[in-house]
């Protein structure tokens, strides 16, 4: 979904400039479509049991997306998706050294930062859906 999600935003960004002249949503839509296309490397590599390491280098990277949407969102003064931003520049960040190498405690920290930044996600989702829903109240 979040590959589809992102190609959504990107084209209409882009191709039929639906959406205006917006940054933080051309930031989602890059992060959306990278970490979607980063779950379909993860399920093939877990579908053929391959090593996890390359997980590490692939983290190298979506730790500097992470770091660019924390900066872009909080620059566009939309601090509830920075901070789901931040949570994953602290999750990318364990997960390097977690998987390039094999540092034990990294796995339960990880799991720790995708818990609590999951929890960010489900405010965002709740509050976006109650502000858009009609006649909805928080």
């Amino acid at each position: 979904m979040q590959f589809i999600t992102g190609t959504y935003l990107l084209a209409g960004l882009t191709w039929f400039n639906v959406f205006g002249n917006a940054a933080p949503l051309s930031m989602a839509g890059l992060a959306f479509t990278a970490y979607g296309i980063h779950w379909f490397a993860m399920a093939d590599r877990r579908y053929i049991d391959a090593s996890a390491q390359p997980d590490g280098w692939m983290a190298i990277a979506f730790l500097f997306i992470s770091i660019l949407g924390a900066g872009v969102f909080a620059s566009a003064g939309d601090i509830p998706v920075m901070i789901i931003f931040v949570g994953l520049i602290l999750i990318y960040a364990v997960e390097v050294p977690t998987q390039l190498f094999s540092w034990g405690f990294g796995a339960r920290l990880v799991g720790f930062f995708q818990f609590v930044t999951g929890i960010g996600l489900m405010y965002c989702t709740y509050a976006i859906t109650v502000d858009l829903a009609p006649g909805a109240k928080a």
